[in-house]
């Protein structure tokens, strides 16, 4: 018996080459469902799909610029014409370009908007419209647990993240009377390609113990999340078994922000 009512449904999931967006992949093929896979880096999500399509999954590639409003509405209408409605949204698609807000060049706040906050607009406008006749469907953003917690050199990311996430609750209560359900995933520091970046020798102890000189506080589980238990927690919000939860900003990060 699916209790997650899954298997059979057909998602869009951005980010889905790397990391978290991969995960998501993954996840929801083995439950069943049928995945179009969105992301910028062509080669890497090929490889995705090869893997899926290796482990008896549907995947369907669709590369795809996220903050390209023309290059999304193309790519939903083609997976309405080629999988069916789509019934799941998952907005994984994201970057980091650290820095200070003096240092911070306009490209790097621009692109880190566009992809972080206008992306996550451009999927769910054109898939809600879509979803609103058929009174049913569920979206997840992935935000992070930096859109609550200031952090140093992080101001971009942040607030990219802060908005989205409220974008996402808001959406939920213009959807909620047509049955559709929105909800945030909020990770702290993950093991993906991403958080590796930001390391220096020294791997993911400073990550894991805190900074006094950043005000940034460790993570009392005393691990880095996996891409696989942030994946966990989406497809837990999509699925029937939280059929009365939306708005909601779930936190995947072992403790660190001591939320309430």
């Amino acid at each position: 018996m699916d209790r997650r009512g899954i298997s059979g449904r057909i998602a869009v999931v951005t980010g889905a080459a790397h990391g978290i967006g991969s995960a998501v992949v993954h996840a929801l093929g083995e439950l069943g469902a049928t995945v179009a896979a969105v992301d910028v880096d062509a080669d890497a999500l090929a490889e995705v799909v090869a893997t899926g399509a290796g482990e008896g999954r549907h995947v369907l590639a669709c590369p795809a610029d996220v903050a390209d409003a023309a290059a999304v509405e193309s790519v939903v209408e083609r997976v309405e014409s080629e999988l069916g409605p789509v019934d799941l949204l998952v907005n994984v698609a994201g970057i980091l370009r650290p820095g200070t807000v003096q240092d911070l060049a306009e490209d790097d706040w621009h692109r880190t908007f566009a992809v972080n906050t206008t992306g996550v607009f451009h999927l769910c406008r054109s898939v809600s419209k879509r979803m609103i006749p058929r009174r049913r469907g569920s979206i997840v953003t992935v935000g992070s647990n930096a859109a609550g917690v200031p952090r140093h050199g992080m101001a971009a990311y942040g607030a990219s993240k802060a908005a989205s996430t409220l974008f996402t609750k808001s959406l939920g209560l213009e959807l909620a009377e047509h049955g559709i359900r929105c909800n945030v995933v909020s990770p702290g520091s993950t093991d993906t390609p991403m958080q590796h970046r930001l390391w220096d020798e020294r791997g993911a102890e400073p990550v894991i113990a805190g900074s006094l000189e950043t005000y940034k506080t460790g993570i009392p589980l005393r691990k880095l999340a996996t891409a696989e238990d942030v994946a966990e927690a989406v497809v837990f919000l999509l699925s029937d078994q939280a059929g009365h939860i939306t708005m909601h900003d779930l936190y995947v990060d072992g403790g660190a922000t001591l939320r309430a």
